[in-house]
């Protein structure tokens, strides 16, 4: 890696995300002995400006960096670093220096997602569809996935494609009302195929 030092007197910026999750965890800053050390020792290490010298992530509180990748950016001069994390990373104990929670996210699933368990959680005054379908119980919720996935192969059969994909949906937003309905969330699905993927 040609890593452009002089930008910044000497410092590069390194973005710390988690392997996992993609969520960014820290900024830190890094010298050329700084990366050296993390690359030997496959723990996230930094200048600390604070302190003037290396310092290795968890050094003191144990929540250490584990590396497992290292991307350099178009103009070689910004580190994306990414890790599997132990423990919290931010210094008040946050999984984020965001103060976020480090959990994966589907994007407009994981939106969906919230929407679904906000009508839920209030279907008493809610008079959308998903809150009915909550009003009228698991049994209810489980037909309309029953049906949902029917159709599904009824239209994979056919070639109308649009068709397919309007199924398809509809069995995708049925299915994550009764994985809520069943206390769940698309996390939980997603560990049990990566447990089958080991």
């Amino acid at each position: 890696m040609e890593i452009d030092y002089k930008k910044n007197n000497g410092l590069v910026p390194a973005i710390i995300q988690d392997a996992e999750t993609d969520k960014v965890l820290m900024l830190g800053y890094m010298n050329e002995e700084a990366l050296k050390v993390t690359i030997d020792t496959k723990q996230v290490t930094f200048f600390s400006r604070t302190k003037q010298r290396l310092w290795t992530k968890g050094e003191e509180s144990g929540n250490v960096l584990h590396l497992i990748e290292i991307k350099l950016d178009c103009d070689n001069d910004t580190l994306l670093i990414r890790v599997n994390p132990h423990g919290p990373v931010c210094h008040k104990g946050s999984d984020t220096c965001w103060n976020e929670d480090n959990t994966q996210s589907f994007g407009f699933l994981s939106n969906l997602e919230s929407v679904i368990e906000n009508r839920k959680n209030n279907a008493s005054k809610d008079t959308s569809y998903v809150a009915s379908l909550f009003a009228k119980g698991i049994n209810k919720i489980a037909q309309k996935v029953g049906e949902e996935a029917v159709e599904v192969v009824i239209e994979a059969k056919d070639n109308d494609d649009t068709l397919f994909l309007d199924e398809s949906a509809d069995l995708l937003f049925h299915y994550m009302i009764l994985l809520q309905a069943k206390g769940f969330k698309l996390n939980d699905v997603v560990e049990v195929l990566k447990n089958r993927e080991k």
